[in-house]
């Protein structure tokens, strides 16, 4: 009897797609475009972590850790948010490290969300969201935010919650739309949760990448927010090691109990290795951090002023290292063609914005761009963009 595969696939996938953003990623190596799609640097990491890595590896740091992470690590993440946010937090209890942050979301969402549950998510939201939630059997209910400043209107979110409201899905700073929540808003978010006993889980990897004077604020700071985050980091964007797949949950003992069980079954443990080279990464001096992020808005504003001489009218970013353009004005039939058009004719990656959207005519309009790139390959980008006249 050959083999069916509808047979063997599980219904839990049935409506899952290849990521866009990865599959655009490919697209533009095939055609050698220069490619702001996915959002990794094109640039080395700080020689100081690959040195710490090298020398952990040497040092045979190279067996299993802790399931939940290793000793040194756990501490390190203690000292870095107490040092950053003031916060208090228990490594044996409330910290489990994770394989990258996309690990760490679901293992906190399967861990504790249950068939049926809703879960709220921000619109236009990063893609890997709405298949954890189908993962976990969870319904996701989508709160609107608005271009250019991709704002949210508290009464439509207000709306979104209900009695089977079991958590909050927030990234901030966000991607794609680089919209940064301020404190007020945060509250918000908690005060309803409180309201509502729902959990908020947190995607905080951009936290230090930030602009115009904007500060991350972590619901887990806030009055009544310490027992209902779930906060979800990696080394990956602030230190520019998006492949070495090392982050962590920080929640409360009796989430974190739940998490580290999920977290167990699904990848065992972090690479040994450069857990310990993340201690150094932890440890980097102040002066890092606002050097990062006077960086990467100088690379915003190079970027934004290349789309915008091209015809692209962009929503300019508060954080992160994404912009999002408008390709309205260009004539093409979706942003899909838009995006194609783009790596075979102009060389040039993008992704289409409709891979953020719930519908995927809400998209159709828009792409992103990632500025993670040296400021050579930006330039190059827009030498290659002027051709988007001549096409």
């Amino acid at each position: 009897m050959p083999l069916t595969a509808a047979r063997f696939q599980s219904n839990r996938v049935v409506d899952f797609k290849e990521s866009v953003i990865r599959e655009m990623t490919r697209i533009a190596l095939a055609h050698g475009a220069v490619n702001l799609s996915q959002g990794y640097p094109d640039f080395p990491a700080p020689v100081e972590i690959k040195d710490a890595a090298s020398q952990a590896i040497a040092d045979d740091v190279n067996q299993y850790s802790i399931t939940w992470g290793s000793k040194p690590f756990r501490n390190a993440i203690v000292d870095y948010y107490r040092h950053f946010y003031k916060v208090e937090i228990d490594p044996e209890r409330e910290l489990t490290v994770c394989c990258g942050a996309t690990e760490g979301m679901i293992s906190a969402m399967l861990a504790l969300l249950n068939e049926g549950d809703e879960v709220i998510v921000f619109e236009p939201f990063y893609e890997n969201y709405w298949p954890d939630s189908q993962l976990c059997g969870a319904v996701c209910k989508y709160v609107t935010m608005l271009p250019p400043t991709w704002q949210f209107d508290y009464e439509e979110l207000r709306r979104a919650f209900s009695s089977r409201t079991r958590a909050v899905i927030l990234n901030s700073p966000n991607n794609p739309t680089g919209r940064v929540f301020n404190r007020e808003e945060m509250q918000l978010i908690v005060d309803l949760c409180e309201e509502f006993d729902a959990i908020i889980i947190t995607d905080e990897i951009y936290e230090h990448i930030v602009f115009d004077g904007e500060k991350h604020v972590p619901p887990m700071t806030l009055p009544g927010g310490r027992q209902r985050s779930v906060l979800v980091n990696s080394l990956s964007k602030t230190y520019s090691v998006t492949g070495w797949r090392v982050g962590w949950v920080v929640a409360d003992p009796e989430l974190t109990a739940s998490i580290r069980k999920v977290h167990d079954f699904v990848t065992v443990g972090a690479p040994a290795p450069l857990q310990q080279a993340g201690v150094t990464a932890l440890h980097l001096p102040d002066s890092y951090y606002a050097e990062l992020g006077a960086t990467y808005q100088q690379k915003r504003d190079l970027l934004v002023r290349i789309l915008e001489s091209n015809g692209l009218r962009c929503s300019v970013p508060k954080g992160a290292y994404y912009i999002m353009a408008d390709i309205s004005g260009f004539g093409f039939k979706d942003d899909l063609a838009f995006c194609l058009h783009l790596i075979k004719e102009v060389g040039v990656g993008a992704v289409p914005g409709s891979s953020f959207f719930s519908r995927a005519e809400d998209g159709r309009n828009m792409v992103r761009f990632c500025f993670a790139k040296k400021i050579e390959t930006l330039e190059l980008a827009g030498e290659r963009l002027s051709k988007l006249f001549r096409n």
